[in-house]
């Protein structure tokens, strides 16, 4: 058993607002040089739609992520001989207009303009080339779905049958989808670099990108499935979410996290057994969160917290995973998924889906409230069933199912307590067939509703000094075929920031 420790992440979906404070917090800090106006290292997008890049979970275009190839697995992007063919053309990169150009306006046009009968106005001009442009897309283009019929109506979650009652769904409802850099643990960006420039810190699992040894091949780019990793056109480097590292290691959350207006997002430690990373990765795709799950070690087992010793983790970071939120959610409480864990990435950030409203549906263009179980209502929920359950259980519904009626659980649970029109014997139904009981509902309650600061963000200092006279002789087992490198371990490299 090799411990290893995890910073990871999760966001409550139900409690998002779609402010994008998250976005422009991220932006201001990182992504406001020349070079990198079209990054958003964190975004925050509408479902249904085709979010940013367009269409990026559509991996029969772009080809990132990992496949099954009998009894491991094989990046979709690039191996070695397919590497060595396209290391100068890469043909599964998102172009600019899949991103979007990103643009300024010419305000000097408002006060130089001679005096005139017309109206001066502002142009956009492209932040890129300078000239001026028409505006047809933007990071955010279907915020709330104001691009229904070109977004949403293409996004690859959706059926047929959906797709043609979209006008209907929208009218009704639609979710917000805050994205970062997931920092996997078998991350198909760090597998597929010729360079090795990106590599995986040992002490906390941060995926970071050495721009030192970047040589622009561009394959991070293709063989990540979320999209999140950006190319800087006035550099000639890669460049992405980096988790503040630097913010991490002095204890703070991240800026995106520290900004959050809806108090969404929680950050902890998670310890996982390093071993199990190509077995679990390889599994079929019905068992992918399953075994994603078996794969967090309980921190509490005096066994994990030697094992975990032995590898050099520290006793605080040991004592954090003890106190995680996110270890309770995804662990302890199974109601937190990754997203599309059929990419074969573990990524490292979970999300609780949107319950949305579910009491009320539509029939024949009329809303209805009926007089009816809650439960049933599920199946007639706004948003269908399936849909989440592309998103975050790939396809299968019961995962969906049994988050929603935790949710409605602890609901119900609080509404009996407070508004008395819930009866004991229908909580004890209620509990029953979760399998929770009133002492997790309450605590899933006050971390969901009135978390405070200290309890969203459990992470302490990080103990560089003590991380660098680790022996760096004990690297994953794992190994993964690149591009024109051979097999690269994922984390052979000195662990180094930026």
């Amino acid at each position: 058993m090799d411990v290893r420790a995890q910073v990871s992440m999760m966001f409550h979906l139900d409690k998002c607002i779609g402010c994008h404070t998250c976005s422009i917090a991220c932006k201001n800090i990182w992504t406001d040089r020349e070079g990198t106006e079209y990054m958003w290292w964190n975004n925050v997008e509408t479902k249904p739609g085709t979010g940013y890049p367009t269409q990026w979970e559509d991996q029969g275009k772009y080809k990132g992520g990992w496949e099954p190839k009998g009894d491991t697995i094989k990046l979709r992007a690039t191996d070695k001989f397919r590497g060595l063919a396209n290391i100068f053309h890469q043909p599964h990169l998102p172009t600019i207009d899949d991103y979007y150009e990103p643009w300024t306006y010419k305000y000097k046009d408002l006060f130089d303009t001679e005096a005139g009968d017309d109206q001066p106005t502002a142009r956009p001009i492209s932040l890129i080339t300078g000239e001026y442009m028409d505006i047809n897309a933007g990071p955010n283009w279907d915020d709330d779905l104001g691009g229904s019929e070109i977004y949403a109506r293409n996004d690859p979650n959706l059926n047929e049958g959906e797709r043609e009652v979209l006008l209907e769904i929208e009218r009704l409802v639609f979710f917000y989808l805050p994205r970062i850099c997931n920092h996997c643990l078998n991350p198909a960006c760090v597998a597929s670099c010729p360079s090795g420039a990106l590599h995986k810190r040992g002490e906390d699992g941060i995926v970071l990108l050495d721009q030192n040894v970047c040589r622009a091949w561009r394959y991070c780019i293709s063989a990540c499935p979320y999209k999140k990793t950006y190319f800087n056109w006035k550099t000639g480097k890669s460049e992405k979410c980096i988790l503040c590292f630097p913010r991490i290691e002095s204890g703070q959350p991240p800026a995106c996290f520290h900004s959050c207006v809806g108090r969404i997002r929680y950050l902890g430690v998670v310890l996982y057994d390093a071993e199990k990373i190509e077995e679990y990765a390889s599994a079929p795709e019905s068992e992918l969160i399953q075994r994603q799950r078996d794969m967090i070690l309980n921190p509490h087992d005096p066994e994990v917290i030697e094992a975990a010793g032995k590898s050099g983790v520290h006793f605080s970071m040991i004592e954090a995973a003890q106190k995680s939120p996110v270890y309770k959610f995804v662990k302890e409480w199974d109601m937190a998924l990754p997203l599309h864990p059929e990419f074969r990435t573990l990524p490292m950030l979970f999300y609780i889906p949107p319950l949305l409203p579910v009491i009320g549906y539509v029939e024949k263009g009329n809303y209805r409230l009926d007089d009816e179980e809650f439960f049933t209502t599920l199946d007639k929920a706004r948003l269908p069933m399936r849909y989440l359950a592309s998103l975050f259980a790939a396809g299968d519904e019961s995962r969906i199912r049994s988050v929603l009626e935790k949710m409605l659980a602890v609901r119900m649970y609080r509404r009996a307590q407070e508004v008395d029109d819930i009866t004991p014997e229908q909580v004890k139904v209620l509990l029953e067939r979760t399998g929770l009981t009133e002492k997790e509902c309450e605590e899933i309650y006050r971390l969901t509703a009135l978390p405070t600061f200290e309890d969203r963000f459990v992470l302490p200092p990080s103990h560089r000094e003590y991380q660098t006279e680790l022996a760096i002789d004990d690297p994953y087992t794992f190994k993964a075929e690149i591009g024109v490198g051979g097999s690269l371990n994922i984390d052979d490299r000195p662990h180094r920031g930026l």
